[in-house]
C-alpha cells in the first residue's frame, strides 16, 4: 500500500515518485500511436496524389495521341489538296491554250482561203478587202479574249506601258515627254501588259 508523504514546510500531501513514473510511462505509448495514425493518414494521401498524377498522365498521352494521329491526317489531306490543286491549274491553263487556238483556226481558214484566192485573180482591190476582213476578224476575236491595243500617241510616256526605243527633238514644248510614234503596238490582256509598246518619244 502506497503511503502519502506530508510536506510539514508546505502542509501538502505529495504523490510518491513512483506513482509519478508510472504516469510518464502510460502517456507515452498513447503519443507514439497517434503519430503513426498521422504517418499513415499522410502516406496514404500521397499515395492517393499519386495515383491522380498517374492517371492525368495518362489521360495527357492518349490525348496526345490522337491529336498527333488528326494532325498526320490534316497533313495527308492539305498534301492531296496541293497536288489536285496543281493539277486542277495545269488542266486549266492547257485547256485555255486549246480553246484560243480553237478559236484561231478559222480566221487560219480565212487566211488560207484569200491566200488561194490570190493566186487565182490580180484584182488587188479584191484581196486587199479579203484582208482587212481577215484582219477586223481576228482583231475582234482578241478583243473577245481580253486583248486590247494600247493607245499611247499623243499621250504622256509612261515606263510601265511603253518602251523607249527613240528620243526625237521637238520645237513645241508641249510635245516634250509625250508619245509621238508608236514603232511596235503594244497590247493589254485583262489590264495587264501583255506587251510593252515600242515608242517614240518627244525631247
Amino acid at each position: 500500500m502506497e503511503e502519502k508523504i506530508n510536506n510539514n514546510e508546505t502542509g501538502k500531501i505529495e504523490e510518491p515518485e513512483d506513482a509519478v513514473i508510472t504516469d510518464e510511462i502510460d502517456s507515452t505509448p498513447a503519443a507514439d500511436t497517434e503519430d503513426e495514425g498521422v504517418v499513415a493518414e499522410e502516406a496514404a494521401e500521397e499515395l492517393t496524389e499519386t495515383e491522380k498524377l498517374t492517371a492525368e498522365v495518362e489521360t495527357l498521352k492518349t490525348q496526345l495521341e490522337k491529336e498527333k494521329k488528326d494532325y498526320m491526317f490534316l497533313m495527308a489531306d492539305f498534301d492531296n489538296y496541293k497536288k489536285n490543286a496543281l493539277k486542277q491549274r495545269t488542266e486549266l491553263i492547257k485547256n485555255a491554250a486549246e480553246n484560243v487556238f480553237k478559236g484561231l483556226l478559222p480566221i487560219v481558214d480565212d487566211m488560207e482561203r484569200a491566200i488561194a484566192h490570190g493566186e487565182k485573180t490580180e484584182d488587188a482591190a479584191a484581196l486587199r478587202e479579203g484582208m482587212e476582213l481577215i484582219y477586223k476578224k481576228l482583231k475582234k476575236y482578241m478583243e473577245q479574249n481580253g486583248v486590247k491595243e494600247m493607245e499611247c500617241v499623243g499621250e504622256p510616256f509612261d515606263s510601265d506601258l511603253q518602251e523607249a526605243v527613240a528620243m526625237v527633238p521637238v520645237a513645241d514644248e508641249s510635245q516634250k515627254g509625250k508619245v509621238l510614234d508608236a514603232v511596235e503596238k503594244g497590247y493589254m490582256i485583262n489590264d495587264k501588259v501583255l506587251r510593252h509598246a515600242k515608242v517614240a518619244v518627244g525631247q
